[in-house]
């Protein structure tokens, strides 16, 4: 096996550097994606990419809608302060088409949701209107608005189509669809959506050491130099919570010819190649080398940042029928795994699944102490985000370092201290990568 050609490797480059190089594979996945659509109940599409745009059926609201329960009126009533007969009662459901519009001097009685009634252009809500003796008024009922109260033609009303007009789209293709949006597709009459079917993603861990879990359950005694794979594990649930379906391989061996029969049996499974370990200086870390004598092509193997410095991001070009597929080689320390996936894998998954919102999730946040950063790495420290207070703060977990899973699984979240950053204050506003 032929040495990694010098030329198709660089030496590690910045955060920012890898997230542009990142950013533009994203970009190009979403201006010729392919992938094949799918009907999928409006019951079962939580999490899923829409494939085909959802248009609105008629304008929404399809009336003018009350959004407040009160009586229907007409704005220019009340700048005289005249009682206003009640006409009648209108409730969500009900329509007033077969009653003449509503004339000067005229309420209606309205609930929230019910259509306005032809002729008012207000609600007058029920807390700032008192009933009154009819007096002079023809009918048994008339209100009067409290202390004065004045309307402007439309307070309280949702115009006809003011939400989407018939034909609109109201959801691009593209969008991972959420609560909000299923709200809005069922409210158009969708009983199904179209969307993209689910990506699949090979996870290969890499290592002699390790071991699976079943051997406990067998009772087979685990030898003090093995570990249990857990990479593979976090990643394959990392791949699900994308809505993505985790392929997991058997581990690979650190040796050249299991090792390229391992990777090439999962590049032969998904589009998506996740390797786990193997991507360092070691003697034995032999991914990039098995990598390149397949052809591949690396955009960066390396990156300047704390955990996860080794990771690699490339490309193995089409061949025998398939087409070029993408992998990265993220460390073998746990908690690098998990944020390499965070920054760099999560985007690219969700591009290749048809998302078009594929940026890592990232919120501001107060320091609640002092922290420190390293000359010439971008570094991610797990911290607890809390979220009870006016503005949210964040504390950093203390930690043993990238192999740390049980400080990692204290923290839900990490905090990101920038290239070149001394020292962040407390108080200060930091970026937050969310868990």
């Amino acid at each position: 096996m032929q040495p990694i050609p010098a030329a198709n490797l660089v030496p590690p480059i910045s955060f920012a550097e890898a997230c542009s190089l990142l950013q533009a594979q994203c970009r190009a996945i979403l201006s010729a994606h392919i992938n094949d659509p799918q009907r999928c109940e409006l019951s079962a599409a939580l999490g899923r990419i829409l494939a085909t745009p959802i248009v609105a059926d008629r304008d929404q609201p399809p009336f003018p809608r009350a959004t407040r329960d009160g009586f229907a009126v007409r704005a220019e009533d009340l700048t005289s302060y005249r009682p206003l007969r009640i006409i009648g009662e209108l409730r969500a459901g009900q329509s007033w088409a077969d009653r003449p519009p509503v004339q000067t001097g005229e309420a209606v009685e309205i609930m929230t949701g019910a259509p306005v009634p032809p002729g008012a252009d207000a609600v007058l809500m029920v807390e700032h209107a008192e009933e009154v003796s009819a007096g002079n008024v023809a009918g048994p009922r008339a209100i009067l608005p409290q202390d004065g109260r004045k309307l402007t033609a439309g307070e309280n009303v949702v115009p006809r189509g003011s939400e989407a007009r018939h034909g609109e789209v109201v959801l691009e293709a593209g969008t991972r669809l959420g609560p909000q949006h299923i709200a809005l597709a069922a409210a158009c009459g969708h009983s199904d959506v179209e969307v993209y079917a689910p990506l699949q993603v090979a996870i290969l861990a890499t290592g002699d050491e390790l071991v699976e879990q079943s051997m406990q359950a067998a009772k087979i005694p685990i030898e003090p130099h093995q570990i249990y794979d857990s990479n593979s594990h976090s990643l394959a649930a990392l791949v699900q919570q994308t809505h993505a379906i985790p392929l997991r391989q058997r581990p690979a061996r650190d040796q050249r010819e299991d090792l390229a029969a391992c990777i090439q049996q999962a590049l032969t499974a998904a589009p998506l190649l996740l390797l786990t370990g193997g991507v360092s200086m070691g003697r034995y870390d032999l991914v990039e080398e098995v990598l390149a004598t397949m052809g591949a092509r690396f955009f960066f193997t390396g990156v300047k940042m704390q955990p996860g410095k080794p990771v690699v991001f490339g490309r193995v070009p089409a061949e025998n029928g398939l087409p070029a597929r993408y992998f990265f080689g993220l460390p073998g320390n746990p908690v690098s795994t998990m944020v390499t996936f965070r920054v760099f894998v999560q985007p690219l998954l969700a591009a290749l699944s048809g998302e078009r919102n594929w940026q890592p999730q990232i919120a501001l946040a107060q320091l609640a102490t002092d922290v420190h950063g390293k000359p010439g790495l971008t570094r991610f420290l797990p911290a607890h985000l809390d979220t009870t207070t006016d503005t949210p703060t964040v504390t950093p977990v203390k930690t043993q370092g990238s192999g740390d899973l049980a400080a990692n699984a204290r923290a839900n979240s990490h905090v990101i201290v920038p290239e070149g950053a001394a020292t962040l204050a407390a108080q200060q506003s930091v970026r937050v990568l969310l868990c």
